[in-house]
């Protein structure tokens, strides 16, 4: 009971915020992956307000048109027009709209899944954590690219099936951390004080074990948007995610990638994008997962 209230004054106390964000702080790159990511979450909310023109809006005249500090450029299109005409500025800017809903989504349901079945392997035990773990490992065994194309072969390409292929995907991560930390916790004298006052096992799951697996937790959700975003700009790549005219940076990369030599800017500024969110969103899960981890404090 004592460690329970001591963790409830802790969680209560503002002190322990600002000592996290001193930690934080000292990672210069952690700041700068956090300040990449509120740029990519404000430009993907503020999209309509940011680009210049429709995503899908064709210019007839404009096809293949040059950056603006090119020979070839064109006023209105800072960034040039692709093979069909369209603004890529503004292809870009709607494509990380997509791209961070993409990795909200894919985190969202693999933790939804991931968190339940590692609360249960592991605090149960026995039968029930050894035919989920198996399935673990077997998901686990397989690339994860490989069982994502599975994934989205069998039901079919598109933007809402990338996104299950991807979590289902993710999901082996999630019940191993979460298995590990209820592992660790369910012994403890608190756990045990709940259960001696007859508490549920739901309610000792979800509401004594959970919150102190939150720490893991969250940094394996930060580091879940990269692979998310990765893993579905790799399978529009490949033609199987987002079907076009959806502004999807990995489709951008697979419709440009015939003119790589004579319009490298249709492939170089889709992968930038893709370069700096995934790279944003690691150095902040490195941040997080070294202010948040005591062993690793001086």
């Amino acid at each position: 009971m004592e460690e329970a209230i001591d963790k409830t004054s802790v969680e209560k106390d503002p002190s322990v915020l600002k000592e996290f964000w001193d930690d934080f702080s000292k990672n210069k790159g952690a700041v700068g992956g956090l300040a990449l990511i509120l740029v990519f979450i404000l430009i993907a909310v503020f999209a309509p307000l940011l680009a210049p023109h429709s995503p899908s809006e064709i210019f007839g005249d404009a096809l293949r048109v040059g950056p603006n500090w090119s020979d070839n450029g064109k006023a209105g299109f800072f960034f040039g027009t692709d093979d069909v005409g369209r603004d890529i500025l503004s292809r870009l800017i709607y494509g990380a709209r997509v791209s961070m809903s993409v990795g909200f989504m894919v985190v969202f349901v693999a933790m939804l899944i991931g968190v339940n079945l590692g609360l249960v392997s592991g605090y149960f035990g026995g039968w029930i954590d050894r035919v989920i773990m198996r399935c673990t490992d077997i998901l686990m065994s397989l690339p994860s690219i490989l069982l994502a194309i599975v994934v989205v072969a069998i039901l079919g390409p598109g933007l809402n099936n990338t996104v299950l292929a991807v979590a289902v995907v993710a999901v082996p991560s999630f019940v191993r951390i979460v298995r590990a930390s209820v592992i660790a916790e369910k012994n403890k004298q608190y756990v045990m004080a709940s259960q001696t006052f007859g508490a549920s096992s739901l309610r000792i799951m979800y509401f004594e074990i959970l919150p102190n697996c939150l720490a893991p937790l969250i940094v394996q959700g930060t580091l879940g948007f990269s692979d998310g975003i990765l893993n579905a700009a790799a399978l529009g790549f490949l033609g199987l995610g987002a079907q076009p005219p959806t502004p999807e940076w990995g489709t951008m990369l697979s419709d440009a990638r015939a003119f790589i030599e004579s319009s490298p800017w249709m492939v170089t500024l889709p992968g930038l994008c893709i370069l700096f969110s995934v790279l944003g969103f690691n150095l902040f899960g490195d941040g997080l997962r070294d202010a948040l981890d005591p062993r690793l404090k001086k």
